[in-house]
């Protein structure tokens, strides 16, 4: 009886999900435990793996399709083997050998497709059917998919591109037109990418948003980076970043200015006395803000872990919903990119969001002298129906101090 593969829940109030990309093919040998398939949801990216050891027999949901909680998409076979088809080159005198048949109309074999050489990399079905189409080798395309797979736009993209035969080329017609390039690709939105537009969309609809500036310098904590990071690295075998730096300086922050870290719920506001601070991080399918739970509890070297941590899941697409749900405020580091200023935008139902920035020596005007110093411009955007634009001011102001003077947070003054 075949053994089905089913769409796990992904968390609280998702109900659909996408085929982000099936790893494995019909007619492939799998064991227990192994990916399968990647589901992208309104929250994340997740994989889905084998239930048990056997043959994927049937995918009943291709890539990029839609599909509910619960539903079937695969079907393996418990315990099976991959039947692997072999050409003989002998058959029974006066009868030609017959041709291997085709797979069920709108699947195609990797097997049954033609060759350049020796090797064949792995085919997914849906590149597999334009091959066949085509009456293309797998080895004439060039595989990008994740462990050299050969994806359906792998092939498009050599379809499209100009082809050399040494021919000579045909003197134009008056009539005839050099074939124009497409002015407009049209690649369907992730699931993930729509539900963070429409998210966005509504914060701006539904809170009156407004950003306050500041800038600081880096000075003293660029020195304790250099002078114990050594020492920090030798201890809890991670580097120490900026990021626990600025995480420290938020919560701290958000104690003087309870406000910044509450809620707009119907007519009341949620004062909330736990900092779950959410760390945005940027992943080839949108942005994600994956939450440090009670970081007041925590030291620089377990904040410093916890976002090391998340990066990874983020890159290996093993982030779960649950990782990126109740966050009180975020910080988002447009710095990396290269940004010098901008305006984030709040993650609701939170009132605040810190934008970080790119660090640059500037001249600064100290004590009656000018002197170059490491400086970076910080944003924080706020839900105005909650934080007085006073609040926001001094909410800055804090972590301006915090950042220039650490002693700060240790002393908690």
């Amino acid at each position: 009886m075949p053994v089905e593969l089913k769409v796990p829940s992904v968390g609280e109030s998702v109900t659909e999900v996408e085929i982000g990309e099936w790893l494995k093919e019909e007619g492939d040998e799998v064991k227990e435990g192994d990916e399968l398939v990647m589901l992208d949801s309104a929250k994340a990216t997740m994989a889905v793996y084998s239930p048990v050891s056997g043959v994927i027999s049937k995918i009943l949901v291709t890539n990029g399709e839609p599909a509910a909680i619960g539903d079937t998409i695969a079907q393996l076979e418990e315990g099976a083997s991959a039947k692997k088809t072999e050409n003989k080159s002998t058959a029974s005198p006066g009868k030609e050998a017959e041709p291997p048949r085709k797979e069920q109309e709108g699947h195609v074999k990797k097997d049954d497709l033609p060759v350049n050489d020796k090797e064949n990399p792995r085919v997914m079905p849906a590149a597999a059917r334009v091959l066949a189409e085509n009456n293309l080798g797998a080895n004439a395309v060039e595989a990008t998919g994740p462990g050299g797979r050969v994806l359906k736009e792998d092939v498009q993209r050599h379809l499209d591109e100009p082809k050399s035969n040494g021919a000579s080329p045909q003197p134009p017609t008056p009539d005839s037109q050099r074939p124009a390039e497409a002015d407009e690709e049209i690649v369907r939105m992730s699931l993930l990418r729509h539900t963070i537009g429409q998210t966005l969309v509504q914060a701006q609809q539904t809170a009156a948003l407004l950003t306050t500036f500041n800038e600081i310098d880096m000075t003293a904590v660029m020195a304790l980076r250099k002078q114990y990071q050594e020492e920090f690295v030798k201890k809890n075998e991670i580097k120490l970043g900026f990021m626990s730096f600025f995480t420290k300086a938020v919560v701290e922050a958000l104690k003087a200015f309870p406000a910044v870290n509450a809620e707009v719920r119907e007519r009341n506001i949620v004062y909330r006395n736990h900092y779950d601070i959410g760390v945005a991080i940027g992943s080839g399918k949108g942005l994600v803000v994956p939450v440090i739970r009670r970081a007041e509890r925590l030291s620089f070297a377990e904040i410093e872990q916890a976002i090391t941590d998340y990066a990874k899941k983020v890159k290996e697409n093993k982030i779960a919903p649950d990782d990126l749900s109740g966050g009180t405020f975020t910080i988002t580091n447009g710095g990396i990119y290269g940004s010098l200023l901008s305006t984030p935008i709040v993650n609701p139902p939170q009132s605040g969001i810190l934008g970080m920035h790119s660090i640059q020596d500037r001249p600064m005007a100290i004590n009656g002298e000018v002197v170059i110093r490491p400086m970076m411009y910080v944003a924080l955007t706020y839900d105005h129906r909650i934080v007085d634009g006073r609040e926001a001011v001094s909410f800055l102001v804090k972590i301006k101090q915090c950042i220039e003077d650490p002693a700060r947070m240790l002393l908690e003054v």
